[in-house]
């Protein structure tokens, strides 16, 4: 959606500095690419070399914040928050696709579904039994929604997202395709030289504002339910077990996997394929680093790293002790050889 670039400024809370305030923006782009009619952002420092020869029409930037050898051509919009204020610029350049408020007749209701008002239900979405939706609430193509499931106003379910019965999601939660909630946890008891089966019969309730990536997994409770805070934001490819407890505001990054009964604490971090053992407790404000497996609780404010995690500070120590370890073979070799010489010579 063109704006005028005064426009966007004013819209955005920024102030122009140089430019044609009269420019038209189409669209935004990064700092490495953009060209005339395009908006960027410029918030990090190691990032100054590209401004020399952008072709950007204007760039956001923070106040205080020194660039030189900025174009003539390109107006810096000068503000408090740089990032959050080029998000609002590109949610007003690339708004979002309106669909339609309708019932594809695709699309396959059980009995006693409870639809809210303005609903969108895509082609061959099913939704099951004594469901219901609130309102303003999209189900797109393919999306199954099971039994007795509850979701709240303005949340959007993509195309083949799988929602178990009984699950319970609250407002504006986004799901995105292939994501499965509330299938089975992964529970078994090892009797007579075979697994057992746990029944697992509780559900999956997700609070207010959370946002689930791509083809990741939220298995039910055993028995109670397993919890997604309100805030959270979760990537794509994550599997999170039964029975867990995970807080507000919660990160956690694509690859990570969390055991049953764990209990992840509000704004707790959990980095690119970290890895989660059962029955942990993840600290408020933690942050497991990428990669490090956790196999006891983690202290809140605190980061780790390794495998077994550890204290980052000393989980470095033992990486750089780990890198001359080599170096060290050669001098202990030589110092024996020394010995050796010494002991025929004696």
């Amino acid at each position: 959606m063109p704006i005028i670039l005064k426009e966007l400024a004013d819209f955005c809370s920024a102030r122009i500095e140089g430019g044609d305030p009269s420019a038209t923006i189409e669209t935004a782009a990064d700092i490495t690419s953009a060209h005339q009619g395009q908006i960027t952002q410029l918030t990090n420092s190691r990032y100054t070399r590209y401004i020399k020869d952008s072709k950007a029409t204007a760039c956001f930037i923070a106040e205080g914040f020194v660039v030189e050898n900025v174009p003539p051509s390109m107006a810096l919009l000068i503000c408090a928050d740089p990032e959050i204020s080029f998000i609002k610029a590109v949610e007003l350049l690339h708004p979002g696709r309106i669909y339609n408020r309708r019932i594809a007749p695709q699309a396959v209701l059980a009995a006693n579904v409870s639809l809210g008002e303005e609903i969108y239900i895509g082609p061959y979405a099913v939704i099951g039994a004594d469901a219901s939706l609130g309102d303003g609430t999209e189900i797109h193509a393919g999306a199954y929604i099971g039994n007795n499931v509850k979701i709240g106003k303005n949340s959007r379910i993509y195309p083949y997202a799988v929602i178990y019965d009984d699950v319970v999601v609250g407002n504006n939660v986004i799901i995105h395709s292939g994501a499965i909630i509330g299938a089975d946890g992964f529970g078994y008891k090892f009797r007579n030289n075979q697994h057992i089966k746990v029944p697992q019969v509780g559900n999956v309730v997700i609070e207010d504002n959370v946002e689930i990536g791509a083809n990741t997994c939220i298995d039910r409770g055993a028995l109670g339910s397993t919890l997604i805070g309100a805030g959270s934001k979760i990537d794509n490819l994550v599997q999170i077990g039964h029975n867990n407890k995970i807080g507000k505001h919660v990160i956690m990054c694509g690859l990570t996997g969390v055991s049953g009964s764990c209990n992840i604490e509000d704004y707790a971090i959990l980095a690119g394929s970290s890895g989660i053992a059962d029955h942990v407790t993840i600290g408020q404000g933690a942050v497991v680093m990428a990669r490090s497996g956790v196999a006891g609780d983690v202290k809140p404010g605190t980061q780790v790293f390794g495998s077994p995690a550890k204290d980052k500070k000393i989980a470095y120590k033992e990486q750089i002790a780990l890198s001359k370890l080599p170096e060290l073979l050669k001098r202990v070799k030589m110092l024996e050889e020394k010995i050796q010489l010494l002991e025929k010579d004696a």
